[in-house]
């Protein structure tokens, strides 16, 4: 007689099994590299893990000899040979397709675990880490409750709490279990990446009220359908003591709808902060309108080190050897402007410098003062597309008379500039606020037009440094907000400021 299967609120366990022949088993494994395959392959026999991913083993029955003899890969007879078997290809060259073929047709082939198939989509993202797209999330914290009434009340942020919110993994699984929809399940697995000090939880969402093999596949018209093919995964990323949390992109395995996908990014979003929160301590997050596929990046913008706010040219204060401070009286001097002033000390010029020479060299010295220590090509946190709203007024000139003769008469007035910069000032002060409002709660007058500047690259700020070293960018005029002080890639720019928005969930 069947076993029976009841809904239930628990989560998918490690050990319940897909079957080897699914699609979706020998998609995700064909998406690593031989040496990949091999060495997750060895991490599956590994005594830690065995007990997740245990292989088929050959009994030692005499009846099964002849059925043994018959097949392409027969069994190991035990895990030692199995695993001196994946030392060997790994010693000798062969190609990917054998090592799928061993796993799927060999000795998995009564199929692989959840824990399995996580440790396998794991790997694919240690081997391409730009493979997802993150978002990057504050966690801040709330005023505490009052207890002069019994209404429930709007916790706001409390700016002034410098507390961090602690992590356990077991407790916030359990936290987050009691978020999760009753239709759906879900298998969870932590890992710890090889290079970027940050944890992550993957999320694998099935839609099934079970937790048995039944959540694996769904009775159809045709026979035996898996519901892998509206399966969703993703990705929660932990930094270490950082109050921030990087999200990714929901991974559809088959045709799952988009509003499906934008539910569960919800789902999870609402979550978190409950799952953090504890009697008395609560958190909520916020989105800090920074995405990238680069887990460097974010980790330099929002992470644990001292380069949060400090992007751009005033990255020079984040040095862990220097120890200058923006109230310091005498500025730092750039280091490129050091090294220039010691070579010229140290040595006599036997030419003097020409034109295009000097041009070139107050480039460099631009912007070193205007990006720092940062936006430097090899350093790894290249963000790859940053987009930016002008929402500013067209400046326009006065037609009277006195504005008419300060234009004519602007050439004597170059020296000073001040008649010129005052227009400039008052058409400013006709900006428009947030709500499309000014200062004065009137309209804003002129005509504005709909600007969007998208910037796209391997390393966005990188790209404009080179174009400023070269003299095609004005690096004395060029506003701030395009040497990534500001740590956003999504923002309006109102009254010459880069302004966050509210960033659309995709």
């Amino acid at each position: 007689m069947p076993r029976l299967s009841v809904p239930t609120a628990g989560r998918l366990p490690s050990t319940l099994r897909v079957a080897a022949s699914n699609p979706a088993v020998s998609k995700i494994l064909n998406r690593l590299s031989r040496k990949a395959l091999i060495s997750l392959a060895l991490d599956w026999l590994d005594e830690k893990t065995v007990a997740n991913a245990l292989p088929r083993l050959d009994q030692g029955q005499p009846d099964d000899e002849d059925d043994d003899a018959g097949e392409l890969y027969p069994p190991c007879r035990s895990l030692e040979d199995a695993r001196q078997l994946y030392q060997d290809m790994q010693e000798h060259n062969g190609s990917k397709r054998d090592v799928v073929s061993r796993i799927i047709e060999g000795d998995w082939s009564h199929g692989l675990t959840m824990y399995q198939l996580a440790m396998a989509d794991l790997c694919y993202l240690d081997e391409h880490p730009s493979s997802q797209k993150w978002s990057a999330y504050e966690i801040l914290p709330l005023q505490k409750p009052s207890t002069d009434t019994n209404d429930e009340q709007i916790l706001r942020v409390d700016n002034l709490s410098l507390e961090v919110p602690q992590f356990h993994p077991a407790t916030f699984l359990q936290r987050l279990q009691e978020h999760v929809l009753p239709d759906v399940k879900a298998h969870y697995h932590f890992h710890r990446l090889k290079d970027v000090p940050v944890l992550l939880l993957r999320i694998f969402v099935v839609e099934s009220p079970y937790n048995s093999a039944l959540s694996l596949a769904s009775q159809g018209t045709d026979g035996q359908v898996s519901s892998l093919d509206s399966s969703r995964t993703i990705y929660l990323a932990f930094p270490d003591g950082s109050p921030a949390l990087y999200m990714s992109k929901s991974q559809r395995t088959g045709a799952a709808a988009l509003g499906e996908a934008r539910s569960l990014h919800g789902i999870i979003v609402d979550g978190v902060p409950k799952a953090l929160s504890r009697p008395r301590r609560r958190y909520t997050l916020k989105s800090s309108n920074l995405a990238s596929r680069n887990l460097e990046a974010l980790l330099g913008m929002k992470g644990a080190g001292r380069t949060n706010a400090a992007g751009g040219g005033w990255s020079i204060y984040a040095g862990e050897k220097q120890h200058e401070t923006p109230l310091d009286t005498t500025l730092p001097t750039p280091p490129l402007s050091r090294e220039s002033s010691a070579s010229d000390a140290n040595r006599k010029r036997q030419f003097p410098m020409g034109p295009s020479e000097r041009a070139a060299k107050r480039a460099k010295i631009v912007a070193q003062g205007r990006f720092g220590n940062s936006a430097i090509v090899t350093d790894g946190k290249g963000v790859e597309k940053v987009e930016y709203v002008l929402r500013d007024p067209f400046p326009t000139l006065d037609t009277s008379e006195n504005s008419e003769n300060n234009v004519l008469g602007q050439a004597e007035d170059d020296s000073t500039g001040n008649r010129r910069r005052s227009q400039i000032d008052a058409t400013l002060e006709q900006l428009a606020e947030d709500d499309g409002v000014s200062d004065d709660g009137q309209e804003p007058s002129g005509w504005a037009p709909s600007v969007k500047i998208t910037l796209r690259g391997s390393h966005v700020f990188a790209g404009i440094r080179q174009l400023v070293e070269a003299g095609i960018v004005d690096g004395e005029r060029m506003p701030g907000w395009m040497t990534g002080e500001e740590s956003i890639t999504v923002g309006v720019v109102r009254k010459g400021r880069l302004r966050a928005h509210r960033r659309p969930e995709a």
